[in-house]
């Protein structure tokens, strides 16, 4: 891999310059600077309450500082610079370990798309000896929601309903699609606002170093200062266990994994921060880790009321808006899967009617699907299934009427790795690792 030294584009500090919550407005400043060009983006709270608990003010102050150095990621990145001033932030040595595992981690696809290794570079130093303490909170027993209009936030939002537990769904940005899944399940949505600060795009329209960032963390801590500004004990994400599978193995022998902010690693050290740093009263954790993406895609099937509206096509999910018409740009990763998971479920005139047309019998479209089975190709910097479901998958097209004689379907079914895939798995691991409550797993219809 390339040094940055080399590149002639690292920057020298990186400053946390400062965080302020305007508490009349709902607004959160996130302020930073690059070599002293400073950028800031704004959190919008919509109709946020004033908080007259003490112990509940203190704690979403916390939790802001929290989101302030996660968010920073976005910035930092462009500039990759040699030291960081953490200012008046209050880093202890835990927050300082998670932090240094975030930035790596969840810059790693970044670092290989640019050929560089980070390992050397990101440092986060404790500035404080003593930790930030836990409070204990009194919040209502109810469930804020992430929601990112693909099947499994909707699959998620749904086996939470079934057990009872009050939801609130909730997203980050403006996406128009996501109001319209909300609108499907006859519920409310809690729409936060992020807006990046306008420098970043005119330092990477000059040249600084851009790509991908683990949203997902950054999202998780918007919505656990959101859950505790509107009360909700639960912090809810839909993230389940093909999550976990890295990409790929870098020239050092580090695991990418496009998905790091979502695996199950992430969400246990965030939820010891959380109960460490913020209080042992908040409960963050993904309801579908024991889920595999075929598993999740059996119980959607049977979702028709969110067929119409759904989308999991990643081109809707942008900071200007979508970048396609429609649902489904029908030439993307995240299409391919879906297609592949939903059809042994469906019948093809089905899947037609959701994404438009048929990806399966689409010769174009047969190296993607090569490169969600593992052949030929790495798996895609997406969040798609894991290699294993891709092929269980295809395996069971070949057996399936109506799938079978289909373009794709037909060209990959002598592959020896088709051949010798596993069964679907269409339940739930009760053996698999998670951070689900014991309240909310004893709750009947939880799983």
């Amino acid at each position: 891999m390339n040094g940055l030294t080399e590149s002639g584009r690292q920057a020298n500090c990186f400053s946390f310059t400062g965080h302020h919550y305007d508490a009349a407005k709902g607004e959160a400043t996130l302020a930073y600077a690059v070599d002293g060009q400073s950028l800031s983006e704004v959190i919008t709270f919509p109709r946020a309450p004033c908080l007259s608990d003490a112990a509940r003010q203190a704690a979403f102050l916390q939790a802001l500082e929290v989101l302030h150095l996660i968010a920073g990621i976005s910035y930092y990145k462009a500039g990759l610079a040699r030291s960081m001033d953490l200012a008046g932030c209050n880093v202890d040595g835990s927050l300082a370990a998670f932090l240094h595992e975030l930035y790596l981690q969840g810059l790693g696809e970044f670092a290989y798309s640019n050929q560089l290794d980070l390992a050397p570079v990101i440092h986060f130093e404790s500035n404080t000896g003593q930790a930030t303490a836990a409070l204990a909170l009194d919040l209502p027993v109810r469930a804020l929601v992430a929601m990112g209009g693909g099947k499994d936030s909707l699959v998620a939002l749904q086996l939470l309903r079934d057990a009872g537990i009050a939801v609130q769904p909730a997203c980050v940005g403006a996406a128009k699609l996501i109001g319209d899944t909300a609108g499907a399940a006859g519920l409310p949505l809690l729409r936060i606002g992020r807006k990046l600060s306008p420098v970043l795009g005119e330092m990477n329209a000059a040249g600084a170093w851009n790509g991908h960032v683990p949203v997902t963390a950054i999202n998780s801590a918007i919505l656990l200062c959101a859950g505790l500004l509107y009360g909700y004990r639960y912090i809810v994400f839909a993230n389940e266990s093909s999550a976990n599978e890295a990409n790929l193995t870098d020239p050092q022998g580090r695991e990418i994994n496009h998905q790091y902010s979502k695996s199950l690693a992430f969400e246990q050290v965030f939820r010891e921060l959380i109960r460490d740093r913020i209080s042992p009263d908040v409960e963050y954790f993904s309801v579908l880790r024991p889920y595999g993406e075929i598993a999740i895609a059996r119980r959607f099937a049977e979702m028709t009321a969110y067929h119409a509206v759904f989308s999991s096509c990643n081109r809707n999910f942008h900071q200007d808006g979508s970048h396609i018409k429609g649902r489904w740009c029908r030439n993307c990763p995240k299409c391919r899967f879906t297609a592949l998971a939903l059809a042994p479920f469906m019948r093809p005139e089905q899947l037609i009617a959701i994404q438009g047309g048929d990806l399966l019998d689409r010769d174009d479209q047969m190296l993607g699907f090569k490169a969600l089975c593992g052949l030929e190709a790495q798996k895609p910097f997406e969040c798609v299934g894991s290699i294993a479901e891709s092929r269980a998958a295809m395996k069971q097209l070949t057996e399936q009427p109506g799938w079978q004689d289909k373009a794709v379907v037909r060209a990959l079914a002598g592959c020896p790795e088709i051949m010798r895939a596993g069964a679907l798995e269409l339940h739930p691991d009760p053996r698999a690792e998670h951070c689900i409550p014991v309240a909310v797993m004893g709750k009947p219809g939880a799983l």
